[in-house]
């Protein structure tokens, strides 16, 4: 049995972790640059999860929690309308952690669309359904924030995940870029 709550301080570190799992670890490289480490996004990205006003914020994560208490998975999400407000303290911990001016990224989403920043199942935890409850679970936020579509990205080298949005009723929008990677826009209409 899998509990969807909100997300707690006390979960950051696990939560950064997922982000990066969810990003893969070689956005998270393009986004250091050469000289810095996993270790040193790891700790940003941390920063980032306790933070209040920043689109990884833990105020705006869900967590899935399994029968013995242990979190599984969680899933970023919020209204695209505020990725640019929320963004800037991503490009701002960027440019003084790892020298990187990220000001000009293309947009991943936008007004009109709950956006799924993350999601991301502990491979411990995969199989059992916990993606597809994190996935309801933002449906159901969109529906309460009366947002019409729930959108993300897909890696185009993860069909894997796509088929699993695609079962869910997700469809493709469009194409995009994010952290070097081509990626596929998909909306789950309301």
């Amino acid at each position: 049995m899998i509990e969807i709550q909100a997300a707690q301080e006390h979960q950051a570190l696990s939560i950064a972790r997922l982000i990066m799992l969810a990003m893969n670890y070689d956005c998270c490289r393009y986004f250091t640059g050469p000289e810095h480490t996993l270790d040193d996004f790891e700790r940003v990205m941390t920063e980032l999860v306790l933070a209040d006003n920043t689109q990884y914020s833990y105020r705006n994560t869900i967590v899935a929690i399994d029968e013995d208490g242990k979190l599984c998975g969680m899933c970023v999400s919020y209204d695209g309308a505020r990725l640019h407000e929320l963004r800037a303290e991503f490009i701002k911990a960027a440019k003084e952690n790892f020298g990187r001016e990220l000001t000009g990224m293309e947009d991943e989403t936008g007004p009109g669309e709950l956006y799924i920043d993350s999601i991301a199942v502990f491979e411990s935890c995969r199989g059992k359904g916990v993606a597809t409850a994190l996935l309801n679970a933002a449906i159901d936020k969109a529906k309460k924030m009366d947002i019409p579509a729930v959108g993300l990205l897909v890696d185009k080298g993860n069909p894997k995940a796509e088929k699993l949005y695609g079962r869910i009723g997700f469809k493709y929008v469009g194409e995009n870029t994010w952290g070097g990677h081509p990626m596929k826009h998909l909306q789950y209409q309301l």
